[in-house]
Parts: structure tokens; sequence; C-alpha cells
């Protein structure tokens, strides 16, 4: 049986591995926190499971799963029947598309998300709207926070829960590090994270009750499965 993977501060996880896949490096590294089969293909490429990507190294395997989340997040496509919303491709994952991934499969499944805008809140708001992601991310349900400078989001990083004291753990994908997220750094715009100081945007679960447990996957990549296409 596949071990659980988990990340906790001072821990260090993978490294995006491109300029412009913080968000789908986050992304990836949320579906392995919640699909061990998955997780232990990335590290030790077994079992080989139908849909995986090509690549001889974790490092090569994490890679083309980050390709694999940018395709999906930031297709024309939303739906079925209806066009998604234009974002630079230079700005990495957009938001709505993180959402989408979360929501199918990249989370425990059946959790909601959304997506709330921080930039222009005032230090109330910020300090509102910190406690709220405390308050709803859990294990299996992470959130994201989009980061930059005030004028652009430029970076995503992976907020998990902490251990109590209304305190949450960030995984950085730019340096793979998983450190502290604290009120005040959020509150006074000065996170640090890979450089950048300003929130801009957070992907967190609604804090709506889970539909159903997360079951194994019986195919790479839990929900969905993973394609090369």
């Amino acid at each position: 049986m596949a071990m659980a993977y988990r990340l906790r501060a001072g821990d260090t996880g993978p490294v995006q591995q491109s300029p412009v896949t913080c968000g789908s490096a986050c992304l990836t590294v949320a579906r392995m926190l919640v699909d061990p089969v998955f997780a232990s293909w990335v590290r030790t490429g077994e079992p080989r499971l139908p849909g995986s990507p090509a690549g001889e190294t974790e490092a090569e395997r994490f890679a083309a799963y980050e390709r694999v989340v940018m395709r999906r997040t930031n297709g024309i496509l939303a739906g079925p029947h209806w066009l998604d919303v234009p974002w630079p491709r230079a700005l990495g994952t957009p938001p709505w598309g993180a959402k989408r991934e979360l929501e199918y499969g990249a989370a425990t499944s059946g959790t909601r998300y959304d997506v709330a805008s921080v930039r222009h809140l005032s230090d109330a708001g910020l300090r509102a709207a910190f406690e709220r992601l405390v308050d709803v991310v859990a294990q299996g349900e992470p959130g994201l926070l989009y980061v930059g400078s005030t004028h652009l989001p430029r970076h995503v990083v992976l907020v998990l829960p902490g251990d109590g004291d209304r305190v949450l753990d960030v995984y950085d994908p730019g340096t793979g590090r998983v450190g502290h997220l604290r009120r005040d750094t959020v509150v006074e715009r000065r996170l640090g994270l890979s450089g950048w100081q300003v929130p801009w945007f957070i992907v967190q679960p609604t804090g709506h009750r889970r539909v159903r447990a997360f079951a194994p996957a019986t195919s790479l990549g839990g929900a969905r499965a993973p394609s090369n296409a």
C-alpha cells in the first residue's frame, strides 16, 4: 500500500520546474497530499498507472505533470458549452482554473472552492480574510494564495493547515520550503514568498460539508486521470 504524503513547516517539497508553473506545482503537490498512489508515482515512478506522462526521474515526472495541470487550468474551454476567461500565460495559473483543479481531484473529493480577491482590502479586511482561511483550510482541503507586487500577481503558494495558534503552513514552490503563514505578514503585506509581498487572490474551501470521503484512485491523478493530450 502506498504511504501517505505529508508536508509540515520545516519540510522541503518539490520545486517548480519552470518560471510559470508555480500554480501547477502547488496543485500537483495538493494532489499528492490526497492521493498516496499518485504521490508514489511522482516520487518513485511506481505504480505505472494508465495515463501517466513520461519521466525517468522524480523531477521529470513532477515537471511532466505540471504541464498536464497547466493545460487543464489554462485551457480555452471552461466546460463543454462556454469559454474560459482570458489569462496571460506569463502569469501562470488563473485562479478559476486552480479552483476547478482543486474541486476535481487535487483536494478531498466533494470539497467546493471559491475565489476571493484581496488585493484592495483594508487591513481589517485582510485580517478577516486570513481568519476565514484558518477556519476553512484543513488536511486534504488546502488553499492557494496568489502574491505579487503592488501592480500584478506573480506567484502562487499552497496554504496548508498549521499546528494551531491561528497559524497556517505554506508551501512555496519557488524554493520547495514549507514555512509558517502568519496573520501579521498578510495584513502588513510583507509575505516574503519568493520575493513577493502583496496578497492578491485566495482560492479557498467554501466550508461546505463534503459529500463523500476521498476514495483511492483507480487511475493516475484521482478524479480526473492525467493525459498527454
